[in-house]
């Protein structure tokens, strides 16, 4: 075996965040990155991390020097899986250290695909996306729409792009209440997310008995989060509605543990990772129907949807789904029931570190020309 391949045999590199571990700005990404270094260990991978801190996906100098450090210190033809957060930014950092590497990129969202970022920006982010994936030698996107839509974007071999869905971990059933006026939204706040659009359709429900605790970081868009502030007090909700900052662990469990239905207002989203964590629970959701949002909330073996979706960015849809959630036994009953036997289809984070091993031994006996 030739010695680059010795030292590469099933061991894997990721190179991720510097804020991966970091509980007051969770996200599905650093929760992804962790599970599957944790999984992949236990598939017997060898796994050595590689946590880069930085302003991800726009650093300043001293981050892309740091990513070059980190990535010079990989040993030529080692396997390498990166945070495309921290990659993707950065192509002349990166394209020339992926062609002595085994380089995977994972794409949680594409870096111009967020919300509300000028013109001009995006399109440089999405430039400089594009050149590094089409460097790397896998892709992985977190569902099939994901994968399709980078390949549209960017040009890609759809050989080169896999999937990998995140897993979830069953949790206890939720109790639920007989009025289902719990409502729960597990996001950062921020603009993508859309607490503003659930805000102002929450202000057209006065007339009904609910609360609403928002889960999330505020520091990621400390602008926006005071935006979503100033509304909840004009529309005099401060009594009803509570941005609760970030829960993680057992505060995170709990607070589903006391909800009736999981809200997710998001304007976009790759896969959605709060969905099937509430219905690991049997709770029901409401989101929008938007990306891969409907696929992630999916059905249950008899058909019946476990929960509703409405159009994005719509207060006045939202607003009237919300309504007949809170005025509707029979529709909250069913939907209970749809998320209780959809639970019983999710799949583990087993399944999407199988699904990252496959991926990773295809792309670790490809040929380096540096190796």
């Amino acid at each position: 075996m030739p010695a680059a391949d010795a030292l590469n045999a099933r061991q894997v590199h990721a190179v991720l965040p510097g804020d991966v571990d970091d509980v007051t700005v969770p996200s599905g990404g650093n929760t992804y990155d962790r599970r599957v270094c944790r999984e992949l260990a236990a598939a017997g991978w060898r796994v050595r991390e590689t946590a880069v801190p930085g302003g991800w996906p726009r650093p300043d100098a001293a981050a892309r020097a740091g990513l070059d450090r980190a990535l010079a210190a990989l040993p030529d033809g080692a396997t390498v899986l990166a945070d495309g957060l921290v990659v993707c930014g950065s192509p002349k950092v990166v394209v020339p250290h992926a062609r002595r590497l085994r380089l995977a990129v994972l794409v949680h969202l594409p870096l111009g695909a967020e919300t509300g970022l000028p013109s001009a920006a995006a399109r440089e982010l999405d430039a400089a996306e594009r050149e590094t994936l089409h460097a790397a030698a896998a892709v992985i996107a977190t569902s099939a729409r994901a994968a399709r839509d980078l390949v549209r974007r960017h040009g890609l071999d759809p050989a080169r792009v896999h999937v990998a869905p995140p897993g979830v971990d069953l949790a206890p059933p939720v109790p639920g209440s007989a009025d289902g006026s719990r409502l729960l939204c597990v996001a950062a706040v921020i603009p993508r997310k859309g607490q503003d659009v659930l805000v102002r359709a929450l202000g057209e429900l006065a007339d009904l008995a609910w609360t609403c605790v928002c889960a999330g970081s505020l520091s990621r868009d400390p602008g926006y989060a005071a935006r979503v502030r100033a509304l909840i007090g004009e529309l005099g909700l401060g009594g009803r509605v509570r941005l609760a900052g970030p829960y993680t662990g057992d505060r995170l469990a709990a607070v589903y543990a006391a909800a009736d239905l999981l809200v997710l207002p998001t304007r976009g989203e790759t896969y959605g990772m709060v969905v099937t964590e509430a219905l690991a629970r049997g709770l029901p959701v409401l989101a929008t129907d938007v990306d891969a949002v409907p696929d992630t909330l999916g059905r249950a073996p008899d058909g019946g949807r476990p929960g509703l979706l409405v159009p994005a960015d719509d207060p006045p849809a939202l607003a009237e789904a919300l309504r007949r959630w809170l005025e509707d036994p029979a529709l909250r009953a069913t939907a209970r029931a749809a998320a209780l036997a959809r639970r019983d289809a999710l799949d583990g984070w087993d399944t999407t570190a199988r699904a990252l091993t496959g991926v990773l031994e295809r792309i670790r006996w490809q040929p380096v020309p540096a190796s």
